[in-house]
């Protein structure tokens, strides 16, 4: 899970183009956090995770702070969280999550991404059931942790993948258990790298070259909507050294 997780995010960084595109996802993130629960990173838990995540992208801590300071603002946007499903070609089955103020204009657009490329908008449910719904959390445990103890210790707050690389580890468990392995992680003291939710398939379809085409074509499409935060589909992933 760890390095496929690794994998689909380079792959989408690589798609973004450019990292300004990642800050103002994280900068909405960021005020829709500080508009529910504050400014105060110690009190709202969800700040502190997202501050987090923007070092992790090395987003300047100056576009941190305006975010923030935005969300505090009397006229600042009012940015609400909508899920989006669908069908891409092939069918294909899409989870499109947006963070957006003007939701009438968000669905406009999304539904003209998938009409564009041979897919369609659905209604919500009609293809959620496809997806299981994971938090993944990338952290630094310290010197002197026990990797295979502290498997065994997570394994009973629900996590049900433990991978490690060189220098960190990354696990995944049902997106129920966000907020118990936050707190877990904050109570022992590990560096917390990243934590994130995504819709991971249940099952992936396999297409050939020209098909992943098409769908990468409705990826991309939706990836450089402003109002879209995250694109998840049942395609199986291909190493692009697998392409030729």
């Amino acid at each position: 899970m760890g390095r496929a997780f690794e994998y689909r995010k380079a792959r989408k960084l690589k798609r973004w183009g450019h990292m300004a595109r990642v800050f103002t996802k994280i900068g909405k993130e960021i005020e829709i956090s500080v508009k529910a629960a504050g400014p105060d990173p110690s009190s709202n838990t969800r700040l502190r995770l997202l501050i987090q995540n923007a070092k992790a992208e090395n987003m300047p801590k100056e576009n941190v702070e305006r975010a923030i300071k935005r969300a505090t603002e009397k006229d600042s946007s009012d940015y609400k969280e909508v899920i989006y499903e669908g069908y891409g070609a092939h069918g294909i089955a899409f989870m499109v999550e947006t963070a957006t103020d003007n939701t009438n204009r968000t669905v406009a657009n999304v539904r003209m991404h998938f009409n564009k490329c041979g897919g369609q908008l659905g209604n919500s449910g009609s293809v959620a059931f496809m997806f299981e719904h994971k938090c993944v959390f990338k952290f630094k445990p310290g010197a002197g942790v026990d990797p295979e103890e502290l498997e065994l210790e997570m394994i009973d707050l629900g996590v049900e993948d433990f991978d490690q690389d060189e220098d960190a580890i990354v696990v995944s468990a049902a997106y129920e258990n966000f907020g118990a392995i936050q707190k877990w992680l904050d109570d022992k003291g590990f560096e917390i790298v990243s934590g994130e939710a995504e819709f991971v398939p249940m099952d992936t379809k396999e297409l050939d070259k020209e098909g992943r085409e098409s769908i990468e074509k409705l990826v991309e499409r939706l990836e450089e909507d402003e109002d879209v935060t995250n694109v998840y589909h049942n395609m199986k992933e291909v190493d692009e050294d697998e392409e030729e």
